[in-house]
């Protein structure tokens, strides 16, 4: 007969392995609460630290997981079928675009025992129902030539090949009209790319977002994809070329832009931070406290 003591013992040990399991499970998960841990993609922000200040609850938080390998960052709106924002680490590249990634989805969002990672679109053309209820798919881009699929983290902005991967899920992806996104979008990545890698010394952390308006991609009669009203960028690095000419140093360590999504009126405007946060303050569901850096990218010295 097992003693009293020793069933206590036996039954801490049997909740500690099975809480010790759960958690393990949770920091696996593409789809999580929060993004407090490495393996919940932590790395991707600076400081550890996601934007705050965003009211909704109804968005849902992704690390982006390909290969099993936490890559980035993505806030989601599953009703508007776009991301909020994506976040993600800048690693020094020659720009080089590559285009023979296969899209992928998100499994985790249409079921919680689905896999964490990322995965091809299958070849046959349709997608269970679920998938499409939480997320964007091929078919919503299929027969609208006025956008593009635009990346907010870029496959230019990295340079483990793995990572470019990574950035071809289509929640990483918001509708960019096509004159934006090959003119001015494509000139701001390529200037922030050349900024980075020649004057940022350290890690350079960047968050790409959008805001809505109410115009969106239709299918079958359906609202399917939200078209963003303005793209904007920031991005975080605290050590930087000290020596740099002033008209680059002066947009160290943080700097931002937004543009309008538009055919026309569609130019990228860099601001500072402040400027930025200030003008999303009055496009979206934002408190006061509305902070894409922690403490502004400053610091604690």
């Amino acid at each position: 007969m097992i003693p009293t003591s020793e069933k206590c013992a036996l039954t801490l040990a049997a909740v500690v392995a099975l809480l010790t399991c759960v958690l393990l499970q949770g920091a696996q998960a593409g789809v999580v609460e929060d993004f407090n841990h490495v393996e919940r993609c932590k790395d991707s922000l600076y400081m550890g630290t996601p934007p705050r200040g965003y009211l909704s609850n109804s968005f849902t938080r992704i690390c982006q997981r390909y290969q099993d390998k936490p890559r980035y960052v993505t806030l989601y709106d599953t009703h508007k079928h776009i991301p909020i924002y994506s976040a993600y680490t800048f690693k020094k590249s020659d720009g080089e675009k590559k285009v023979d990634f296969p899209w992928m989805f998100e499994p985790q969002l249409a079921s919680e025992k689905s896999s964490s990672n990322m995965e091809p679109f299958p070849q046959s053309s349709s997608m269970h129902m679920n998938f499409e209820d939480t997320q964007a798919v091929l078919e919503d881009y299929a027969d609208v030539v006025q956008y593009e699929r635009g990346q907010l983290n870029p496959d230019e902005h990295q340079s483990d090949p793995l990572d470019k991967a990574s950035t071809y899920s289509l929640t990483n992806v918001v509708p960019q009209i096509r004159e934006f996104n090959m003119g001015p979008w494509a000139e701001h990545q390529d200037l922030i790319r050349k900024r980075l890698n020649n004057y940022c010394r350290g890690k350079a952390f960047v968050v790409t977002g959008v805001t809505t308006s109410g115009h969106t991609i239709r299918r079958n009669n359906l609202d399917r994809v939200a078209i963003p009203e303005y793209v904007w960028s920031a991005y975080c690095c605290i050590e930087f070329d000290q020596n740099a000419p002033y008209f680059v140093r002066y947009k160290f360590p943080v700097y931002a832009a937004y543009g309008m999504n538009d055919r026309v009126n569609n130019h990228m405007v860099e601001v500072p931070l402040k400027n930025l946060e200030k003008f999303l303050k009055g496009r979206m569901d934002v408190d006061k406290n509305f902070q894409i850096f922690y403490n502004d990218c400053v610091p604690n010295n």
